[in-house]
């Protein structure tokens, strides 16, 4: 079911993917059609511009005068005739806007080989709102018109002018849309590289999204994993110092009742006086911790060490040590903690201790393990932190030399520092976490 669920992701993902691609490829060809439009649109007006301005105002005006086919007419149509030549226009002509609503042609200047004129004063084309621009006495251009006659084309206008600098007409250029198209078509040729990057940039950042995607579930099941292998082995541990002590109390129990069975009053009374204090020093055992993990951390290690007749004292500080994360708060205390168990524990009874310090300030956090035991020489404290390296016997079965390589690079981690100094009668492990360093 996960793994239907999983794919099923991973299809909507890639389709999504590909409809994300196709969209934004759809609105970059939008985005150039609109820019190829308004740039030739603007050129155009450029050129109606130059041709409006270099033509014979005073022959155009004698002609709207009188509005015939007289050689004012002829002279501006060969003139509007050679500049749509110069220019590849579809169409170049005058238009007479007398009201906001509708324009007239006046003079056009067709090609060569066309057949036929258009009449003077005829409809134009002009959309009423580009026509209510020039009746306002503004340029103006329209979007790709379609006409039935004439085909396609984008019509740009601009004002003419007399000396007075009063307007007497607008200047037309109607550009054909194939001419519109082809020059989109090769910008869209040289686009393509554009369009294929953005492409890549986005199967980029999936594929990138993947593989954090799987970093990130990778680290999450091997921290989970990680706490768990350390919970697990702090319960065991636990569960291994209650069975013990349910096995002693099964045998003090057993001693008591032989001695009561033999009338043995005074001794049993002795007996039961020394097994009192015992059930008081364990239930003194509960520690004042704020930090709930490390409070069943050091319960378990003090009921530990106990079990072994290690004379143990904890110092906790009243904070809560939360700029450590709890997982690594235990890898760090409870391997310097077995460590210092088992090297007390090759001492005779009578010489076993230990000190657990746990100090927080508002700078830094300071753990310190001290215990009796076998001095560790120079040699060793140079290699203590090293993989694989370790000061005990080899046991069958159990990896050995891990336990302070994993609390060095935890302390590493958090920007820390970690010390061991030993002598002939005990031995300390001194790590401090600055609060203001990296979180690991």
């Amino acid at each position: 079911m996960k793994n239907k669920k999983l794919r099923a992701l991973l299809y909507l993902t890639i389709l999504l993917l590909i409809v994300f691609i196709l969209l934004n490829m759809f609105s970059t060809y939008l985005s150039i059609k609109n820019s190829v439009q308004k740039s030739v649109a603007n050129q155009n007006l450029v050129a109606a511009r130059s041709i409006a301005d270099s033509m014979d105002m005073e022959a155009y005006q004698r002609f709207l005068n009188n509005q015939v086919k007289s050689q004012d007419y002829s002279d501006i149509k060969a003139y509007l005739e050679d500049a749509r030549e110069k220019i590849g226009a579809l169409y170049v002509y005058t238009i007479m806007i007398d009201n906001p609503t509708v324009s007239k042609c006046m003079i056009t200047g067709f090609s060569k080989d066309h057949k036929g004129d258009f009449p003077i004063g005829g409809a134009c084309t002009v959309p009423p709102e580009q026509v209510k621009q020039g009746y306002e006495g503004k340029s103006f251009i329209t979007g790709i018109l379609e006409d039935p006659e004439y085909g396609e084309y984008l019509t740009v206008g601009v004002p003419m002018k007399n000396q007075d600098g009063d307007i007497i007409g607008f200047l037309g250029i109607d550009v054909s849309a194939e001419d519109i198209n082809a020059i989109n078509g090769k910008v869209l040729k040289s686009s393509i590289a554009i369009l294929v990057y953005n492409g890549g940039f986005v199967i980029m950042l999936l594929v990138t999204f993947f593989v954090i995607q799987k970093w990130y579930q990778k680290e999450l099941t091997r921290e989970v994993g990680d706490t768990e292998d350390t919970y697990q082995s702090e319960f065991q541990s636990l569960f291994a110092s209650v069975r013990s002590l349910r096995h002693d109390f099964s045998n003090h129990i057993q001693v008591i009742h032989g001695l009561l069975k033999l009338e043995e009053n005074a001794k049993a009374l002795e007996y039961l006086t020394g097994l009192s204090k015992e059930v008081h020093s364990i239930e003194s055992m509960k520690l004042d911790v704020i930090h709930p993990g490390l409070s069943v951390l050091l319960e378990t290690k003090r009921l530990s060490a106990q079990n072994y007749n290690i004379d143990i004292e904890i110092d906790v500080s009243p904070k809560s040590f939360n700029w450590i994360k709890t997982i690594d708060l235990i890898k760090l205390l409870s391997n310097v903690i077995d460590n210092a168990i088992e090297a007390t524990i090759e001492l005779p009874e009578q010489e076993r201790r230990m000190n657990i310090a746990c100090k927080a300030d508002d700078e830094k956090y300071t753990f310190m393990v001290t215990n009796t035991g076998p001095m560790i020489s120079e040699l060793d404290l140079e290699n203590i932190f090293a993989s694989g390296f370790s000061t005990k016997k080899a046991q069958k079965g159990k990896v050995r030399g891990q336990g302070l390589f994993i609390v060095k690079d935890l302390v590493n981690r958090y920007d820390g520092e970690i010390h061991v100094q030993s002598s002939e009668k005990e031995t300390t492990v001194t790590m401090i976490i600055p609060v203001s360093g990296k979180m690991g």
